[in-house]
């Protein structure tokens, strides 16, 4: 059987997730703003989902705002607090390493005369937040910096952050959690943000749904003119089942978080192992702050594209980096901002394990992840000596 070690892009549905979306698929139909009782029955389901996401992020139903998916939470939060505030100031903070669903974004605010300012990362893609405190002034109103990096793992110091905002008036933080959901305990008061974006594919959701979470009080423009669903912030017939699927499947990882995020840190650890051997081969990303089952490394001298198809056809699917980018001929820009040369990037390879990985598949990872990579680097030598193949060094 294939091996999937790419839960970083999607992970597999839960049954459990399933047969909760079922009713509202086929007998529990109706349109939660219709007054009669189909309707009724739908918008029993709906405010349900709400509370129970807002109940595990220690939040109220009211600030939960059901999404297409993070991509969308996160234009919302940024688009939406951003028009909010453009009255007060232009000035937007962010880090060199956000997924493209907040990079793309602020570029774009960016044609309407926003400010963006793109802070840097050390060389394992984490903010400091005495730079991050230094680029708040009068006009900014917006400050962005996700919790863990989707390609590397790399957990930010959000607190730490948060605590520097707060200092600010009137400043927004906005966190994409959208990787860090299902392996970090996220408490909105705790983390201090006043925007959480979540992802229900991350942690065996169905895709295509996300949410939102808007503490009370804090202005956002919604982005989708239509109806008033969402309490004015989201236009649009809900999709009942994809809310009630998020909200099971977040419950359910909440629950079991201690247990998995335990034993895919082993697991992580013994590939890491195993993938350190290899002559070459360096782990990317914090060695500590980082999220439990998320493995990057750069393995010089080879493409990561290549070992990643060469691994597809030994039946370990794995990745280079973000799926948002697959296919760009471009190196990653979270590596480039950590400081990796060009040359070196092109040699990342992203190994993302997930609760339904098994001791055994890590077993068989452990053996053929290794040796598909210190192949690829014998050949890349041996042909960077001799190109023409005469027998004859370079």
């Amino acid at each position: 059987m294939p091996i999937y070690l790419d839960h970083a892009a999607t992970t597999p549905l839960r049954r459990e997730v399933l047969d909760a979306m079922l009713p509202y698929l086929t007998e529990s139909f109706g349109n939660p703003s219709s007054a009669h009782a189909f309707g009724r029955v739908a918008r029993a389901g709906l405010d349900e989902a709400h509370e129970r996401v807002a109940g595990r992020l220690n939040a109220q139903g009211r600030e939960i705002v059901f999404t297409s998916g993070g991509t969308e939470a996160n234009n919302l939060a940024l688009k939406g607090a951003a028009w909010a505030g453009k009255a007060h100031g232009h000035r937007i903070v962010t880090s060199s390493v956000e997924h493209h669903a907040v990079g793309h974004t602020l570029r774009y605010l960016e044609k309407f005369g926003f400010e963006i300012v793109e802070l840097p990362v050390d060389r394992y893609g984490r903010v400091d937040p005495d730079q991050l405190e230094a680029a708040l002034n009068d006009k900014t109103i917006l400050v962005s910096v996700m919790l863990a990096n989707n390609e590397v793992g790399t957990l930010q110091p959000i607190t730490e952050i948060a605590a520097r905002v707060r200092t600010r008036k009137g400043v927004l933080l906005h966190v994409d959690a959208v990787q860090a959901a299902p392996y970090v305990d996220l408490d909105v008061d705790a983390l201090g943000a006043d925007l959480v974006s979540l992802g229900a594919h991350k942690f065996e959701g169905p895709k295509g749904v996300g949410a939102l979470y808007v503490r009370h009080g804090t202005h956002i423009l919604a982005q989708q003119q239509g109806g008033t669903q969402e309490r004015h912030r989201r236009a649009g017939t809900e999709d009942v089942a994809g809310a009630v699927g998020l909200a099971t499947a977040y419950e359910l990882s909440c629950a079991e978080r201690p247990e998995t995020v335990a034993r895919l840190r082993r697991q992580r650890d013994r590939l890491a192992a195993a993938l350190g051997a290899v002559p070459g081969v360096e782990p990317t990303g914090h060695p500590k702050e980082r999220l439990p089952g998320l493995l990057s490394v750069i393995a010089r001298d080879t493409d990561g594209a290549s070992v990643a198809m060469s691994l597809d056809l030994e039946g370990i699917a794995c990745s280079v980096g973000s799926a948002c980018t697959t296919g760009s001929t471009e190196v990653s820009h979270v590596l480039t901002a950590m400081g990796y040369p060009e040359e070196e990037a092109r040699g990342a390879l992203r190994l993302s394990l997930g609760r339904t990985t098994t001791d055994d598949e890590i077993a068989v990872a452990c053996e053929v992840v290794p040796r598909v990579v210190a192949s690829m680097r014998l050949g890349t030598v041996a042909i960077a000596a001799d190109p023409l193949g005469q027998g004859v060094p370079a």
